[in-house]
C-alpha cells in the first residue's frame, strides 16, 4: 500500500495543471477515505499547500518542489563542469 500512496500522490504533483492536480487530489482522498481515513484526512488537509508550486512556469517546478540541497548542489556541479 505504501508504494501505491506514493505513487498516488506523486500523480498530483506530476499533473500538466494545478486544476488537474486538485482533481487527481480528490479522487485519491475518496479512493483512501474507507481503508485509510487517516490518511485521506491528512492528504485533504496538506496537500492543497503544496499545490502553489504550480503558480511557477513549469521549467521551475521540479527544482522549487525539491529542498534537497545536496541535490541541487550536485546538479550545479554538473552544469559547471
Amino acid at each position: 500500500m505504501q508504494t501505491a500512496v506514493a505513487a498516488d500522490i506523486r500523480a498530483v504533483f506530476n499533473a500538466p495543471d494545478r486544476q488537474r492536480a486538485e482533481d487527481y487530489l480528490k479522487q485519491i482522498v475518496t479512493k483512501y477515505a474507507k481503508s485509510a481515513s487517516r490518511l485521506s484526512e491528512w492528504m485533504e488537509s496538506a496537500i492543497p499547500e503544496g499545490l502553489t508550486v504550480f503558480e511557477y512556469p513549469e521549467t521551475h517546478r521540479r527544482r522549487i518542489r525539491t529542498s534537497n540541497m545536496l541535490e541541487r548542489l550536485s546538479q550545479e556541479i554538473k552544469r559547471r563542469t
